[in-house]
């Protein structure tokens, strides 16, 4: 029992490091999860997972707050939508088939991953001020990044952060401080709908998330301060993981 703790809480901190500058905190937990506990319900690992990766986004979000300036006109609204989407997302698991979304995500991390490789300057510097029209179309952003992640989830961070990036004009380190309060919402809706549909293991969870929230903390630090730069490689990296791992759950048919 104590070496699983231990090794749980290392992926924690990890996956806190990770996901407080660019998100992908999931692809560190959930497995660490399924490994340790191999014959638990889905729903009980994915609630332990949002249960640890609340904590550390909102420690993340708390610690950028302060040094970063959030547009709130814009990520407050989505926010909301956000925590909307989730909701409603997580419900589609039990209409569509999930599997039906990977080839999909692929494609879109692929393009996301060269359009990122070849704009060096992407995400280097603010490159416009925010627009009065950008809250709705922030609102839209979160109701289907909070939809997406409900449902199915892998790269939701990333891709919120490039969206952020591309389309509304923001650097990498403003992006990722916005995303996180984003991130938190869609988090909560999940862990509110998978803690509705089977028990969360809260030992283990609570471990985590002290874990997940020391990780967080020195993730934001080395993003304030390495800023941009640091961010756009972690990024890459993290883009360039996802895209592995859903071809290969692709060519073995999970």
């Amino acid at each position: 029992m104590l070496s699983e703790l231990l090794f749980l809480a290392g992926a924690a901190f990890f996956a806190g490091m990770v996901d407080a500058m660019v998100g992908g905190g999931g692809l560190i937990q959930i497995p660490a999860l399924l490994a340790q506990y191999p014959q638990t319900a889905i729903a009980t690992l994915f609630g332990t997972n949002k249960m640890s990766s609340i904590a550390g986004t909102s420690a993340a979000f708390w610690r950028y707050a302060r040094a970063v300036r959030i547009p709130w006109g814009v990520v407050g609204p989505a926010a909301l939508a956000a925590l909307v989407g989730a909701w409603f997302g997580a419900g589609l698991v039990a209409w569509l088939p999930r599997a039906t979304m990977k080839p999909l995500v692929l494609g879109l991390l692929v393009a996301v991953a060269i359009y990122t490789f070849a704009r060096k300057e992407l995400g280097q510097q603010t490159t416009r001020p925010l627009q009065p029209g950008d809250r709705w179309r922030g609102i839209v952003l979160g109701f289907v990044i909070g939809l997406y992640d409900g449902f199915f989830g892998p790269g939701t961070g990333s891709l919120l952060m490039f969206a952020f990036v591309r389309f509304f004009g923001m650097d990498f380190l403003r992006a990722s401080a916005s995303a996180k309060l984003i991130n938190g919402a869609t988090n909560l809706s999940a862990l509110t709908f998978f803690a509705s549909h089977g028990p969360i293991l809260w030992g283990v969870g609570l471990t985590m998330a002290a874990c997940n929230i020391a990780g967080a903390w020195t993730g934001t630090h080395l993003a304030l301060r390495h800023g941009t730069r640091l961010i756009r490689k972690v990024f890459l990296g993290v883009v360039v993981v996802l895209i592995a791992r859903l071809a290969f759950d692709l060519v073995m048919g999970n």
